[in-house]
């Protein structure tokens, strides 16, 4: 983690020196909400965590670091995120150019034919759980099917907010059980433990939370007012969709494509350049009059720079009915330059934490307070949940927790089955719930939804944490460390 010993004229840094920059991240974070409202994500939350990660920087200083090595922290945690950048420019390149592709269009016009809006919610998590279990990936899940949820959501008068959360809680849940999922090996591996044992001792909190969000969900929908929107109004919806694209199932070839790619497990980023570029393709062949009004012109020139701007800037929808043009009118890589300005300002910040050693201060403060399971396991969550927010990225607060605790778990005991579940309980899923973390920012950018608007109604996301406490505190499925039970 830190380098500090590196050097003998670094001096160990205090629980003060980490809570000094945490205290005045949290404290600017707020007064940026309270400015800004949902818009604070789009460059006031970057300015308090630069602020802040410049003042880690100068506390780093006064310890013995030099202002190149706290720098060097701060590209070192930048670099971490630039494949997570990448995947972000390459979603919007994707929703773009399926939109331009007629596949986007066409998954809402379907499924707003055979989704019920009392089902609507449930049926959602249910859907993105099962895509999320065959690929391992809840970014790519919500970047497609999350995309078209969205939309169909849109139409038929429900609420963003639950439909993000629903379509948040299925695909975590299926990149969390998934053996295919970079976390789940990352959590399997930090803590030597078998990867097929680890999602086999993941069930015990995993499936308890994931059906008690499908239930709540499931009330939504029956309880939600899904009245707003008259069968009329569906039905000019569909025939604006009509209008404007060709629809057909063979504009649903681009999300076919990448759902095989993924489950073959090429890698995700060339998955959705190639995914993009098929979405261009069929864009072409199958709409070339919507690719040609794109480029602003009557040629087939005309129609590749239509296609082309798709993947940069996003399509634009000339459609009369406001619905329509409001659901497709987005995609693009310029559409995620804000999330990614919010990334590298989290990881400069989460960086510098770390070069300066306040990160396992913080960590040892905690182990030195734990004195029972439950505290632990209850310890683990928490600090988990500290590194998305101070770290900025999920890898991180599953990788520094992971190596902290292992020797704590061992002394009370347990298996380190145990401590790979929380991390997986906990820093993969509490991502998602913090705007300036990867997985927030992008959910937030994806779907549309701000995160503390979504987060409320991110369930799986939400109770998993609280069973993982609950279960350390009553000795519940703690497993020990001992040969006659390790099979269990």
């Amino acid at each position: 983690m830190s380098q500090t010993s590196s050097n003998p004229d670094i001096r160990k840094a205090s629980l003060t020196d980490a809570l000094v920059p945490l205290g005045l991240l949290i404290a600017l974070l707020s007064l940026s909400v309270y400015f800004y409202g949902a818009d604070s994500s789009y460059g006031p939350n970057q300015i308090a965590l630069l602020l802040s990660a410049g003042v880690v920087a100068l506390m780093g200083m006064k310890n013995g670091h030099s202002w190149s090595d706290m720098e060097g922290g701060m590209l070192h945690g930048i670099g971490l995120v630039f494949g997570a950048i990448l995947i972000l420019l390459a979603v919007g390149a994707l929703i773009g150019s399926w939109i331009l592709a007629g596949t986007v269009p066409s998954m809402i016009y379907f499924g707003v034919q055979i989704l019920s809006p009392q089902w609507f919610y449930a049926a959602s998590c249910l859907i993105c759980a099962i895509v999320g279990l065959s690929i391992g990936s809840s970014w790519t899940t919500a970047g497609t099917l999350g995309v078209a949820l969205m939309g169909i959501s849109g139409a038929l008068g429900l609420n963003p907010a639950i439909t993000a959360g629903a379509v948040i809680s299925g695909a975590y849940f299926g990149d969390k059980m998934s053996p295919l999922s970079d976390t789940t090996n990352v959590a399997a591996a930090v803590t030597s433990n078998d990867l097929f044992l680890h999602i086999r001792h993941m069930l015990w909190t995993t499936m308890p939370a994931f059906l008690a969000a499908l239930i709540i969900f499931s009330v939504f929908g029956f309880t939600a007012d899904t009245g707003s929107v008259s069968a009329t109004d569906i039905e000019q919806l569909l025939a604006a969709l009509r209008e404007e694209f060709n629809i057909s199932l063979v504009s649903l070839i681009p999300l076919a494509l990448l759902l095989i790619m993924a489950w073959r497990k090429i890698p995700a980023y060339p998955t959705l350049i190639i995914g993009s570029l098929v979405g261009c393709a069929i864009g072409l062949i199958f709409e070339p009059e919507t690719a040609r009004r794109l480029g602003g012109g009557d040629s087939f020139l005309a129609a590749i720079k239509g296609a082309w701007y798709s993947l940069f800037d996003g399509y634009k929808s000339t459609s009369s009915n406001e619905n329509v043009a409001e659901l497709l009118s987005k995609g693009g890589m310029s559409s995620m330059l804000n999330t990614v300005w919010l990334i590298i300002s989290a990881m400069a910040f989460g960086g510098a934490m770390e070069r300066a050693g306040f990160l396992q201060v913080i960590v040892d403060w905690t182990l030195s307070r734990v004195k029972t399971v439950g505290g632990l396991v209850t310890a683990t969550v928490f600090t988990c949940f500290g590194m998305n927010a101070a770290a900025g990225d999920q890898y991180m607060a599953i990788i520094i927790p992971g190596r902290m605790f292992r020797d704590a778990f061992a002394d009370k005991g347990l298996h380190g089955l145990n401590l790979s579940r929380t991390l997986e309980d906990s820093g993969t899923i509490t991502s998602v719930l913090i705007p300036w973390n990867t997985c927030g920012a992008y959910m937030s950018a994806t779907l549309g939804v701000a995160t503390f608007a979504y987060a409320p109604y991110a369930l799986f996301n939400l109770i998993c944490p609280l069973l993982a406490i609950a279960y350390g505190w009553f000795h519940f499925k703690q497993m020990p460390l001992s040969p006659a039970t390790s099979q269990q």
